[in-house]
């Protein structure tokens, strides 16, 4: 074996990831107002950025059209958005809440403290999850105190607030009905976990009622409020402003990238002059640096709005139906297809389309909504996956509910009627996935 030592030369070839390119990659990813904050921290560190807010965002939202369709999703997670949710709440939350009731309360001093202490314990939902021995030594008071001090603020307002357990939430608001239903209560307080399970037969054989009583307490309780605390949280208001539109001009659609909202970026006429000298100053060369790297940026902003405009554009072209039929008219559709049609790479449409959404005349949706597989439906076409389901969904919700559709009618049902060839475990799937229950949970006795 050779293993003396020396000097070579060798040539190769790697790919090397620059600052520029890693920029360019990362403002593909940004949303608008992402890209516009981006810009704001950009300008703060060169000195050469001059920009100047583009147009106000409350004057660029009364131009658009917040209506979304059922299908939109302005944000994952979040399938029932509205404006109106959207609102700024004024409200006062849980806590100061409760603690305005208790200043009420005809009670003793003593009592108020514990009461107090124990509403600054409860949680966003309305439950408190802490431990009542706990409590008592850290206040320094029997916890047979502590305990009775619990019960008193269960008898706040919202009703089931203080609650320790789903159970008795249900349990404090069943008994707080004008008309008490004893069987309800029995239902809640020993049956509970069955009920959730609809295993009813076997809770309507050990109470000797009918499928209808039980059908009638889980209708009853599904009037309740598992979160009594809900209704005073409001989480901070999140505005999805869309990256592009989608309209229908003569006919035709057109495709716009909203750039409106970017501030314009401009050199900074105080420093030009260090640009033009020829002496290589400090002062110059810094300035120099940070004239580079503001049309970098430039570059890069231009880059990733006509990027954004041709993925668009790409994905309009191949969905066209949709624009005009909805979400049944969707046809399959992946990353690599338009990839090719804009000739980039799969990695670029996915940046491009994540985190973006279009303003359509069928409502907002993020882009990446546009993309789903494909079902063979006969020997010359296919369905996208959105539009089985939307079949799915439409067949359930026609469906007698004394006799649900099981899964695998609902397959003879795609085939006799769509022409759609599906197995029984992609319709599970597909059914899963938009929280519909399995038909025996969907079944109802009257």
């Amino acid at each position: 074996m050779n293993m003396e030592f020396g000097l070579y030369q060798k040539q190769s070839m790697n790919l090397v990831m620059t600052t520029e390119l890693r920029q360019a990659i990362t403002l593909l990813q940004y949303s608008t107002l992402d890209l516009s904050a981006f810009i704001h921290e950009q300008a703060l560190e060169n000195p050469l950025m001059e920009i100047k807010d583009g147009r106000d965002l409350d004057e660029w939202k009364k131009q658009v059209d917040f209506s979304v369709s059922e299908d939109a999703k302005p944000y994952e997670g979040d399938p029932n958005f509205s404006p109106f949710d959207h609102i700024s709440k004024d409200e006062s939350g849980l806590r100061e809440h409760l603690l305005e009731q208790i200043r009420l309360l005809d009670s003793s001093d003593e009592e108020r403290e514990v009461v107090t202490y124990l509403a600054l314990h409860v949680d966003e939902a309305g439950y408190f999850q802490h431990s009542l021995a706990d409590i008592a030594i850290e206040l320094g008071r029997s916890e047979d105190e502590v305990e009775e001090g619990l019960l008193l603020l269960q008898q706040l307002d919202p009703i089931g607030v203080g609650a320790r357990s789903l159970r008795e939430c249900l349990l404090l608001q069943l008994q707080e009905l004008p008309a008490r239903d004893s069987l309800a209560e029995i239902v809640v307080g020993e049956y509970l976990e069955l009920l959730a399970e609809k295993k009813w037969k076997q809770i309507a054989k050990e109470l000797s009622i009918t499928m209808q009583e039980v059908q009638s307490v889980y209708d009853l309780i599904q009037t309740l409020e598992p979160r009594p605390g809900i209704n005073f949280y409001s989480e901070p208001t999140r505005f999805i402003v869309p990256d592009v539109s989608v309209e229908k001009v003569d006919g035709e659609l057109v495709v716009t990238v909203h750039d409106d909202l970017l501030p314009p970026i401009k050199l900074n006429r105080q420093y030009q002059y260090l640009l033009q000298e020829n002496a290589e100053t400090e002062a110059s060369k810094y300035a120099k640096q940070k004239y580079q790297q503001m049309m970098w940026l430039l570059k890069s902003i231009n880059q990733r709005q006509q990027t954004l405009f041709k993925v668009t554009e790409a994905i309009v072209e191949h969905q066209k139906e949709f624009f005009e039929d909805g979400t049944e008219a969707l046809k399959p559709l992946t990353l690599k297809e338009i990839a090719e049609k804009v000739d980039v790479h799969e990695s670029t449409v996915s940046r491009t389309t994540t985190q973006k959404y279009v303003q359509t005349p069928k409502g907002l949706f993020e882009l990446k909504y546009f993309f789903t597989s494909g079902v063979q439906a006969n020997n010359t076409t296919t369905s996208s996956s959105q539009s089985i389901k939307q079949m799915i969904k439409a067949m359930i919700d026609n469906e007698n509910k004394q006799k649900p559709l099981s899964d695998q009618k609902i397959v003879n049902q795609l085939k006799e009627e769509k022409d759609v060839s599906i197995s029984r475990r992609a319709v599970a799937k597909y059914r899963d996935e938009m929280n519909i229950p399995s038909s025996s949970k969907r079944k109802r006795y009257e």
